[in-house]
């Protein structure tokens, strides 16, 4: 199993942190950015978007992050992360899904202005929007986190992977934050697990 991308990428934290979750072997092949490769014929024969992650197991290629997570959960997970119950499954995949996408501009706006901008050319008012709006987001899985332990049930699952990633951000960038109990709770028995310190709690570049 190879596993393609930049481990500063909040997509390819998603990947690493899932196959870390689920004790795989896999080689790292670091991707995109300042690493290259995505440009190579070599690599669009994998992915002709040229974007990581990108997984290669065998014969199957990959790419999308969540696609990926969800596939290897359903072919290597148990317990939270390969649940049987359709039911449990949708309400984690529900969670991935609002993670990435109504996170994907107001995260961006945020992270980009504040973390790769420097001060001169920051957008002011496009990073303050994109904190307003993730701050209200957080919120929103604040009030899910205060009657369940995890985003995925009773058990870390495929659900709370997306968000993960994107809160080791939030909790770490020099900005204001609301006080959310539930969230910082969840952030904080996720930084206790040795495979999301690993994956997920890498520089922030």
């Amino acid at each position: 199993m190879k596993i393609w991308g930049r481990d500063n990428s909040t997509n390819v934290r998603k990947v690493l942190w899932c196959a870390e979750e689920l004790g795989l072997q896999y080689e790292h092949v670091p991707a995109g950015g300042a690493f290259g490769v995505v440009s190579t014929p070599e690599f669009r024969t994998l992915n002709p978007n040229g974007l990581v992650p990108c997984l290669q197991d065998g014969s199957l290629v990959l790419w999308e992050s969540n696609a990926i997570v969800r596939y290897l959960a359903l072919q290597y997970g148990c317990g939270g992360f390969a649940t049987a119950d359709a039911r449990t499954w949708a309400v984690a995949d529900k969670w991935m899904d609002w993670a990435s996408l109504s996170f994907a501009a107001p995260f961006r706006d945020l992270f980009w202005n504040l973390v790769r901008c420097t001060p001169e050319t920051r957008d002011e008012t496009a990073m303050l929007r994109g904190q307003e709006q993730c701050a209200s987001l957080m919120k929103v899985a604040d009030e899910a986190l205060a009657e369940r332990p995890w985003l995925s049930g009773e058990t870390l699952g495929i659900g709370d992977i997306p968000l993960g990633c994107i809160a080791y951000a939030w909790f770490n960038m020099p900005i204001e934050r609301p006080g959310l109990p539930a969230l910082e709770s969840w952030y904080d028995r996720l930084s206790q697990r040795e495979t999301y310190r690993k994956a997920v709690m890498t520089e922030l570049t």
